[in-house]
């Protein structure tokens, strides 16, 4: 089982946070692991994405150029410039709060997350990224609720322990 997964937005939007706690997941979960962020030179509003795999074997490069089993695209230009690359029979998330063009897929399963708008109704906009790992959790069997829970209060546990709950709660709406 080799999962390759894009995450991909707006700076600003926890594209990478969101790509870290799911390689962070499959590593607490004996998987072999890889994330590569790429983003642009501005600190918020530029490009973001990251490619995360997670197999049951060795991996040999840590690139996602094609072949994209899962996509999560927060904005339109993720979806132009990923959803081309998503195999058949792959899945793309879509943050609906944004992306307002008609999604055509093809034989890539396109789901609709309102993720930007359920997340403001949680309490900030920007844990919209975790309203679309709802998403994630919902539509793959790679995590469970449990899993995800584990790393949020790891992660922010000493640094941001406020956001933990903040987190659950808007990974719940989004369920």
């Amino acid at each position: 089982m080799t999962t390759r997964i894009v995450c991909s937005g707006i700076g600003g939007q926890g594209i990478l946070t969101l790509g870290n706690v799911i390689a962070d997941i499959g590593m607490r979960k004996g998987h072999h692991v890889t994330w590569m962020p790429s983003y642009g030179p501005e600190m918020r509003g530029g490009t973001a994405n990251c490619s995360v795999i997670i197999s049951d074997r060795v991996i040999g490069s840590p690139m996602v150029q094609n072949k994209i089993d899962v996509l999560v695209a927060m904005n339109q230009p993720s979806v132009d410039k990923f959803l081309p690359l998503v195999k058949p029979g792959g899945l793309a998330l879509v943050n609906t709060s944004i992306v307002t063009d008609k999604i055509e897929g093809g034989d890539v399963k396109i789901v609709e997350i309102d993720a930007t708008n359920i997340a403001v109704k949680a309490g900030s906009a920007r844990i919209a990224n975790m309203v679309m790992l709802a998403g994630f959790l919902k539509e793959t069997t790679l995590f469970t609720m449990e899993d995800v829970i584990e790393v949020l209060e790891s992660r922010f546990a000493t640094r941001n322990p406020q956001l933990i709950p903040l987190n659950i709660e808007a990974i719940k709406m989004g369920m």
